[in-house]
């Protein structure tokens, strides 16, 4: 059985589980009432916990064994090997067993299996179909032990209600706590192969240094090294910069006039559709900007008498502005539409015409919401790639021309990922300290903006 049908089957008897409980609570709740108490919780809060009860023993029982399981097996299967083939390497009995794992699950082999490898991969099998069998049974067997006794215990004065409310904090401390973990994960990963990198390159040359060309010597003269972080990270500001140029007068007067100006049938259908700009991918926004934003500002360019480069930070910087559009309207519109309705009457009955209420009273009382628009908005145009790899030609020099090429940080991790190439060596752990220097300024945008929603929010509250 998948797990998809599994994940099915134990929705299908919770829902079951929950109906039986319901019923049977609202039976015992008219029984109450006629005999003069009443029940301690809703009928829905017995539902749910018979619900529970039913369910979650057996989903545990369900990760336990899938967590041991293959180990257990495998271990068993290895046993059994001949002992002219145990006495091989580490590295040849893991591919031994990836071998016998794969002739169990019929994807064969390049070449011939052995005869013991087929009776191996026969006997992992039916371990497999033995396991699974017992595990399904015990699963049967705890749903069924737990809807019953949780169904025989629904009485008037059982705190149903507390129970489902101390499993529902649980889960939601262990959502956060998965949360918090992920992130701790992702830092310490990226920490560790950092710092190995560091032990190749001095980290005053990767911060200060400002030429990148990790393909040569890595130690120069004067700060210039091959491993110089400056041209990538201005690179990635400035189209960052040029984008949010581009999307925050845009998106914000659209979010105004769509929230204080526009008709409710208007509104119905510009929103929608100008939210659709935030499905679109991002290599189709590449494309548009290789093949069509970037030939029009060359153009445009030549007639003014600049020199505009076809892929050039300018380019990246229009469309991933265009891209962003949605982040902020969107959310500047349900912040400006949440403002009270009394602060917009009073300005107005003291005298003020609607654009300055609205420049003076909306806007400064939605100023939070719209700073966290804002930055939604730039952590995405800071981490996009796609737009940049095919827009902003992928030269790593540090210019303050928006009109010539440029690289981004997210384009170099990319690049020093791909390819055939030795994870142990700089060049490839370079990836790691660029990611790392990504989230340290991420984590500082929020920061600015905690600061920034705090000193504003305390003045409107």
């Amino acid at each position: 059985m998948s797990n998809l049908v599994l994940l099915t089957v134990l929705l299908m008897v919770m829902a079951v589980a929950y109906q039986i409980g319901l019923v049977r609570s609202k039976r015992m709740s008219v029984a109450a009432v006629d005999g003069g108490t009443r029940m301690h919780s809703r009928p829905a809060y017995h539902g749910t916990l018979v619900a529970l009860w039913t369910v979650v023993p057996a989903a545990l029982i369900y990760m336990v064994w899938s967590f041991f399981q293959p180990n257990i097996l495998n271990s068993m299967v290895m046993s059994q090997l001949p002992s002219e083939v145990l006495t091989a390497s580490d590295n040849e009995l893991r591919i031994l067993l990836n071998r016998i794992i794969n002739l169990s699950t019929g994807f064969g082999l390049a070449d011939e299996a052995q005869a013991y490898e087929l009776a191996a991969a026969e006997m992992l099998r039916e371990l497999r179909n033995q396991g699974n069998f017992i595990m399904l049974a015990l699963m049967a067997s705890v749903a069924s032990a737990g809807l019953v006794l949780t169904w025989r215990r629904i009485q008037p004065d059982l705190r149903a209600r507390n129970q489902v409310e101390v499993v529902t904090r649980f889960l939601l401390i262990l959502c956060s706590t998965i949360a918090i973990l992920t992130t701790i994960g992702i830092v310490f990963s990226m920490l560790g192969e950092a710092l190995r990198f560091f032990s190749f390159v001095s980290p005053a040359d990767f911060f200060f240094g400002t030429t990148w060309n990790p393909r040569f010597s890595t130690v120069g003269t004067s700060g210039q090294t091959g491993f110089g972080m400056l041209p990538l990270l201005w690179g990635t500001l400035m189209i960052a910069i040029i984008a949010l140029l581009v999307a925050v007068p845009i998106g914000l007067m659209t979010a105004i006039y769509l929230a204080e100006y526009a008709p409710s049938k208007v509104r119905a259908v510009a929103k929608p559709v100008i939210e659709v700009l935030a499905g679109i991918p991002t290599i189709v926004y590449g494309f548009f900007a290789l093949v069509t934003v970037g030939p029009f500002l060359n153009m445009l360019g030549a007639t003014l008498g600049l020199e505009i480069r076809a892929t050039s930070a300018l380019t990246a910087g229009v469309v991933m502005g265009i891209m962003i559009i949605p982040f902020i309207s969107s959310l500047s519109d349900d912040i400006i539409t949440q403002v009270p309705k009394a602060m917009r009457d009073g300005s107005l009955g003291l005298g003020a015409t609607k654009s300055e209420t609205i420049r003076k009273v909306v806007i400064p009382a939605a100023l939070p919401g719209i700073v966290g628009a804002i930055l939604l908005a730039a952590s995405r145009a800071i981490g996009e790639t796609m737009i940049v790899v095919l827009a902003a030609g992928n030269s790593p020099v540090l210019t303050a021309n928006p009109f010539e090429a440029v690289s981004t940080m997210t384009v170099t991790i990319v690049n020093q990922l791909t390819g055939d190439l030795d994870f142990a060596s700089p060049q490839s752990l370079v990836a790691f300290a660029l990611g790392l220097t990504l989230f340290v300024i991420t984590l500082c945008l929020n920061v600015v903006a905690l600061v920034i929603v705090r000193k504003y929010r305390e003045q409107y509250e």
